[in-house]
């Protein structure tokens, strides 16, 4: 029979609590967990603890939550507990003196088939990039952010409707079924250690911002439509109309055309349609949300505004 090995989970957000989940309902001996410290939230700004604190808690595991991962008391206590392993979903990079505590090492979960979209936004990136495949990779943590060697690795396919939130839900079951297949490989003993392949041109997948997720209103229909569903529900695409902020959550290429146009000119009939101008045709805004109200749809949103 094959010992168990000691392992130490790390992760912070819903993503990583499926595959701790899946690690406990496996069997495997996790015997703490690493997450964010609790941060303040919501109109009272209450200290709320992670989705994995929580997990971990529902599980009656310790839970450790550094400030600073170099801080030598968290680094005591990250010992004491003499993992075998580490597994890392979700989290922040590590420096060295934690991946390598454990005899085996660190491997992590990352959201595409490396080498592409190594970053903090694979997901995002393969829809905004038009992919139609990605997957989930396990690899070993090494000085350089996601470019250790490989050990498995499971395809995904992105099809023309997914959402970075579809896509993301979907990825998180996959990579949790990967991380426990990853785990029982090392108990085995039997387990590649490939080093990721060259490429001439890799795809990047680096954090996105205010300045990143604005529309580009001069780019093709389609492009523009896979950044808007790239970047739904979060961190949300958004551009001006009538000089006023808006999240655009989901858009269509449309078949009307309305007038001559510029790129960025929109039209409303202020009923039920809003169309904007791209660079090759129009795009009919189907969800979006002004600043200050919720989440609509084009006919809610016309119902009680208007747009010039």
């Amino acid at each position: 029979m094959i010992a168990p090995l000691r392992i130490v989970f790390m992760g912070t957000p819903d993503f990583a609590v499926t595959s701790l989940q899946r690690l406990l309902s496996g069997g495997c001996l996790v015997v703490a967990v690493v997450t964010a410290p609790d941060r303040p939230s919501g109109r009272g700004l209450t200290l709320t603890p992670s989705p994995v604190k929580k997990a971990a808690l529902t599980a009656n595991l310790p839970v450790l939550q550094p400030e600073k991962l170099r801080d030598p008391v968290f680094l005591e206590e990250l010992a004491s507990y003499k993992a075998d392993l580490q597994v890392v979903v979700a989290f922040r990079m590590l420096p060295e003196v934690v991946w390598a505590m454990p005899t085996i090492g660190t491997f992590n979960l990352h959201g595409s088939l490396l080498p592409h979209y190594r970053g903090a936004a694979p997901i995002n990136w393969a829809i905004i990039n038009g992919e139609t495949q990605t997957g989930v990779t396990t690899f070993f943590i090494e000085k350089e952010i996601d470019t250790g060697q490989m050990i498995f690795q499971d395809q995904e396919p992105v099809y023309p409707d997914d959402t970075a939130g579809t896509l993301h839900d979907r990825l998180m079951e996959r990579g949790a079924d990967l991380v426990l297949r990853t785990v029982r490989a090392i108990e085995a003993g039997d387990y590649p250690r490939t080093p990721q392949p060259t490429a001439e041109t890799l795809k990047p997948a680096p954090k996105l911002s205010r300045e990143t997720t604005e529309i580009n209103w001069n780019q093709p229909a389609l492009t523009i439509r896979n950044f808007v569903r790239g970047l739904s529900p979060y961190p949300t695409s958004w551009t001006l109309m009538n000089s006023k902020f808006f999240k655009i959550y989901d858009v269509s290429v449309a078949n009307e055309s309305p007038f001559a146009a510029e790129p960025g000119q929109a039209y409303t009939d202020h009923k039920k349609v809003i169309l904007v101008r791209a660079a090759d045709g129009w795009l009919s805004i189907n969800s979006l949300q002004a600043e200050g109200k919720r989440r609509m749809t084009a006919e809610e949103f016309l119902r009680g505004n208007r747009l010039l």
